[in-house]
């Protein structure tokens, strides 16, 4: 069994947390020591062919996308290099790449998403791109150059004509040649492009983080199913000149206020996010993955989403 006691290097976790979690990137060289990766290429392949997991191939040629279950004549397919095939949530699928999490308990358990695992043949990449997440990309068998570039966000040109949000313009400030064991952390929105050294895997440990968009649309589900007391909105003061098409300041204020009012319920809030949080990953598929999360307020509330007993 691989030995995973250790996965940052000589940064204690009060250093990490501190001076890089979300802030800037970190580079660990042998994070986990003699690491063999607890899947291969063959048996990720294998997982790609199975209808429940969710997974994706991408063609550099014309950035291509497909996304399976993939067949046998699809793998057979496909060109001698350049490509790059991504399985996620392989953690759900494989105890010992969830073995890997146990590495990454001086975070909240209830922020980690997955373990996504790619490989890439020779050349393989996804483009260079960012993520709105913070991800911790472990080498597995094989090499693969990282390049990083500076922040970018949502108004950062793209490459036209593919699924992929693979940056126009990106100008590397640092890179580096990952072998396995290797790690590099990344916060969210550092441009990164990662390309395969002759054939690699990657384990990409992947961390929640949903747009504002997603909690309020999930929120506003939870007060439409009567979680809270009915609050509607009054006017403020009028006046007989407030009597047209406008909207006024004072509406506008009272619209504030009550939506303020609502989110500063903690009791509400705290029982919405507790259970937003630790939805499983696939819900319609816990009974055979498992899978089951858990988070626990300030007050030693428990919530528990997924699998049951």
């Amino acid at each position: 069994m691989t030995d995973i006691s250790c996965i940052l290097g000589n940064i204690s976790r009060e250093e990490f947390l501190a001076e890089y979690w979300q802030k800037k990137p970190l580079l660990i060289r042998n994070a986990i020591a003699n690491f063999e990766a607890p899947i291969d290429a063959d048996e990720l392949a294998g997982l790609a062919l199975e209808e429940e997991v969710e997974s994706r191939i991408v063609v550099e040629k014309d950035w291509q996308l497909q996304h399976g279950p993939f067949t046998e004549e699809t793998f057979a397919s496909l060109p001698a290099e350049k490509w790059t095939l991504l399985v996620q949530a392989v953690d759900l699928w494989v105890p010992e790449v969830a073995e890997i999490l146990a590495k990454f308990d001086f975070l909240p358990q209830w922020r980690i998403d997955d373990i996504m695992v790619s490989y890439a043949a020779d050349g393989g990449s996804v483009g260079p791109h960012f993520d709105y997440y913070d991800v911790f990309l472990l080498q597995g068998a094989g090499k693969r150059r990282w390049q990083i570039g500076g922040l970018s966000d949502a108004d950062c040109p793209i490459v036209p004509n593919t699924e992929l949000k693979i940056l126009q313009h990106f100008e590397p400030v640092d890179e580096w040649v990952l072998e396995p064991g290797d790690m590099l952390y990344l916060p969210p929105k550092i441009a990164h492009h990662g390309v395969a050294i002759g054939e690699c895997t990657t384990f990409s440990v992947g961390f929640r983080a949903p747009a504002v968009s997603e909690m309020l649309d999930d929120l506003a589900t939870e007060l439409l199913s009567g979680i809270a007391l009915p609050h509607h909105l009054i006017d403020p003061p009028l006046t007989p000149a407030m009597a047209n098409s406008q909207i006024s300041p004072a509406h506008l204020a009272s619209v504030r206020e009550l939506l303020l009012a609502t989110l500063d319920n903690e009791k509400l809030l705290g029982e919405w996010f507790a259970q937003y949080m630790t939805a499983a990953k696939y819900p319609d598929l816990v009974d055979i993955t498992g899978e089951s999360r858990t988070a626990v307020l300030l007050d030693k509330t428990s919530f528990t989403n997924g699998a049951k007993d």
